[in-house]
This record gives structure tokens, C-alpha cells and sequence, in this order.
């Protein structure tokens, strides 16, 4: 389940990618890398900063395949995705949530305190979207008001809570995931986000 999770997350980052350098009119090569990096940008912070070396997209051709054939078939089925932007959010959502508990629990087999993992999750899901928007000339969804990296950080509490019940392992994953998915959902519809220090000049 943990393997499915993190290939899921691969795709979805793969075309979220997709989509962003579409929107910005790249060519070929320039929506494969920015595809490449929003896949795998949190996923090698996140190895790097455990010690966990050559990181694992390096070690398994599997990410590497993943992220082409994503990025072959985003492109190929463009016209067939409508409304672009919620597309891309829809994508970048999937993959936040997988990768939040693919983080937290690489940092759980590390044997890493809980909110480390917690950190480690939120990093894993959302430095590689960080990446892409820097790449693309855009502020990092991250820096704004929306909630994106407080939704992993839910998540991951949620994580750690539901693992003391009695509960399967798998089903915690997936039930960590969707709580991340849902309220980053649930932030958008319904405009909720952090309150902005900035109250203007003058």
C-alpha cells in the first residue's frame, strides 16, 4: 500500500506539473522538467534530510517511467481536460495528500519523533509544488493565505491519532490522505484561509 501510494503520488505531481507548464506555453522539454521536479522535488528533500542515499526515485527506474509516461499522456489528453485550473488543483490536492503520509511515514521508519514527521511529510508534499511555481515565475501556493501545508500538518495529526486506534495499517494511510484532500478542498469552496499579517502601509 505504501509503494501504491507513493507511485500515486508520483502521477498526480507528474501532471499537475504538466499542467502548470502548459498554462506558461513551454516546450517539450521545459513540461518534462518542471513534471520531473514537482514529482520528485519533496521526495528528495525528504531523503536528503533523513540520510536516506541515493534518494529513491535514483534507486527505483519505477518513479522515473512513471513520471514520462504522466507526462506523455497529460500532454497527449490535454484537449480532454476541461477547465484547466481545476484540473490542477484537483491533481496538486491528490498529490499533497499521498505524499504527506508517504513523508510521515518514511520518518516513522526512521524512527523520528512525531513531529518531525509531521514536518517531513508536510515537506514531502509540498516542496516539490514549491519548486514548480518558483520554475514557472509564480508565488509558491505555500507563501500565500491558502491553506495547503496546514492541511498536511492536519493530516499528519490525524495520522498519528488514528495509528492509536485499532485500525489496520493500510486504512491508516489512506484515511490520513483524505483528511488532507478534503480540507484542502473544503478551504478552497468555501474561500477559507490563514488571517495576513499585512494590513498595508499608510
Amino acid at each position: 500500500m505504501f509503494y501504491i501510494i507513493d507511485i500515486l503520488g508520483t502521477i498526480a505531481f507528474s501532471i499537475s506539473g504538466v499542467l502548470v507548464a502548459l498554462n506558461k506555453k513551454m516546450d517539450g522539454f521545459g513540461i518534462l522538467i518542471i513534471a520531473f521536479v514537482t514529482a520528485v522535488g519533496g521526495g528528495t528533500l525528504r531523503d536528503v534530510l533523513i540520510g536516506e542515499t541515493p534518494v529513491s526515485w535514483m534507486k527505483d527506474m519505477t518513479f522515473v517511467y512513471v513520471v514520462f509516461a504522466s507526462t506523455i499522456l497529460a500532454v497527449i489528453f490535454k484537449s480532454k481536460i476541461d477547465y484547466l485550473r481545476k484540473s490542477l488543483f484537483l491533481f496538486d490536492t491528490i498529490g499533497i495528500g499521498l505524499y504527506t503520509v508517504v513523508g510521515i511515514e518514511k520518518g516513522v521508519s526512521a524512527g523520528l519523533h512525531p513531529i518531525i514527521c509531521i514536518a517531513l511529510g508536510t515537506m514531502s508534499a509540498c516542496f516539490g509544488g514549491v519548486i514548480r511555481d518558483i520554475l514557472c515565475n509564480e508565488i509558491p501556493v505555500i507563501f500565500r493565505k491558502e491553506i495547503y501545508a496546514t492541511a498536511c500538518i492536519i493530516g499528519g495529526v490525524a495520522y498519528f491519532t488514528i495509528k492509536r486506534l485499532p485500525i489496520e495499517g493500510d486504512f491508516v494511510f489512506v484515511i490520513a490522505g483524505l483528511v488532507v484532500i478534503v480540507i484542502r478542498i473544503l478551504a478552497v469552496k468555501f474561500k477559507l484561509h490563514l488571517p495576513s499579517l499585512y494590513k498595508g502601509v499608510g
